[in-house]
């Protein structure tokens, strides 16, 4: 029987395509009228692009996002701390993809409307509810833009990749609430700006009160011999900040923020440009949920945001929900759409993503900007004489256990989905 997804972002559409991949049907519903290429920059990661090329995505990635060469932390006054190689220059066999979010959305909705049909991604689809029937589950729809239903569709087992606002999630626990802010808010934006550093290096500035983050999302210059720049602007808010709580995107207000940032014009990089010549940014509040004992009830599970939503620190949001996706594609293959492969997918990734979770919150390897910023404010000295070696090394190693990438462990390990035959 059809495997039902409801939700078309990333994690969704990846599972669609990896479900066709070993010939189990199934469909698409997506709450919005129309699938648009929206967001801002995302890093995928070497084990979850090795994914997508296992899906026949390379080439379409390569021509699109940047190979992402190294990442580099700085302090505020733009002096280097610590860099490290990403994707293929760390030893990968894969590359470390950096991509406009949208673009990679659109890239796996084209791939999925030509291998499994336009028929199978319904959007003015909105979940309401299911039932357990006596060989799956019968999910009932609405347009969520009129009120009218759309539809009942029967399948054998309900996949929510429905986001960090899952509407699966909130009937399986009603009581949880909203998303948790930590008190720290994202604006995030693009902008055409210069080469900076490598021309693929990813930076972050700053420490844990405020911090910048940048790097390019497009693979050649324009006309301009600019490139598209997405940047992060973050600031810890004190606790009497009241921040519009009831809003998750709205449109940025450059002077709220910007005057933070006026001095943080580095040799090599202009932070307060980047800012001002940006012609649409974004507010977000940087949110999470607390990690959940079960997710899966009965032939309904979750995966990405509904089951794991985490902050974006270490390029693991997009990551974790294609891993996901990858997983319960193979247990679906060993098992078949059923909720012992659930059970199985479950038992694997919920250990893992709350892990990921919980190191999250600790601030992961940017903990070196804080350290260095509490040691030297003043932005004098070397930054060796300021942080250790072996202190440098022991975050990165930590953070890398837990996220589960190793240079050596992942290239000999084979894909997650094997097809029979293969």
């Amino acid at each position: 029987m059809t495997v039902l997804i409801a939700g078309g972002g990333i994690g969704g559409l990846t599972l669609a395509l990896s479900l066709h991949q070993i010939g189990v049907p199934c469909r698409v519903f997506e709450s919005v009228p129309e699938l648009r290429p929206l967001g801002v920059g995302i890093n995928v990661l070497p084990h979850a692009v090795r994914e997508l090329i296992e899906l026949g995505l390379h080439d379409v990635l390569d021509a699109s996002a940047v190979r992402t060469r190294e990442l580099a932390y700085f302090s505020k006054h733009g002096k280097p701390i610590w860099s490290e190689p990403r994707g293929l220059e760390a030893g990968y066999k894969w590359p470390q993809f950096s991509i406009h979010r949208g673009r990679l959305q659109q890239l796996l909705l084209d791939a999925a409307t030509e291998r499994l049909g336009r028929e199978n991604i319904l959007t003015s689809h909105h979940l309401t509810g299911w039932t357990e029937t006596a060989d799956g589950v019968r999910a009932d729809f609405i347009d969520k833009a009129t009120g009218k239903p759309a539809g009942s569709y029967d399948g054998a087992v309900l996949i929510a990749a429905d986001g960090i606002h899952s509407a699966v999630r909130e009937k399986l626990y009603p009581q949880e609430g909203p998303p948790i802010w930590n008190g720290r808010i994202l604006w995030r934006g693009i902008t055409r700006g210069n080469a900076f550093l490598t021309g693929r290096t990813m930076i972050m500035a700053g420490h844990e009160i405020l911090k910048f983050v940048c790097y390019p999302i497009s693979k050649e210059a324009g006309p301009d011999g600019k490139f598209d720049i997405n940047w992060v602007a973050e600031r810890h808010m004190p606790p009497t900040y009241q921040w519009r709580r009831e809003d998750y995107n709205r449109t940025a207000k450059l002077d709220e923020f910007l005057p933070w940032f006026e001095s943080w014009n580095f040799d090599w990089l202009d932070v307060p440009g980047l800012i001002r010549n940006c012609p649409h940014a974004y507010e977000y509040p940087l949110v999470d949920r607390d990690p959940i004992p079960q997710w899966t009830f009965g032939r309904v599970t979750l995966m990405g945001d509904a089951a794991h939503p985490m902050y974006p620190i270490g390029s693991n949001g997009a990551s974790q929900a294609i891993l996901d996706a990858r997983t319960l594609t193979r247990e679906i293959l060993a098992h078949g759409p059923t909720q012992a492969a659930l059970l199985a997918y479950e038992a694997e990734r919920r250990p893992a993503t709350t892990d990921l979770v919980m190191l999250n919150r600790r601030n992961g390897p940017e903990q070196v900007m804080q350290l260095v910023e509490e040691r030297a404010p003043d932005g004098f000295g070397v930054v060796t004489e300021v942080l250790s070696q072996q202190e440098l090394e022991d975050i990165a190693a930590n953070y890398k256990r837990v996220a589960g990438f190793q240079v050596e462990g992942l290239n000999a390990k084979p894909p997650i989905v094997q097809r029979p035959g293969a």
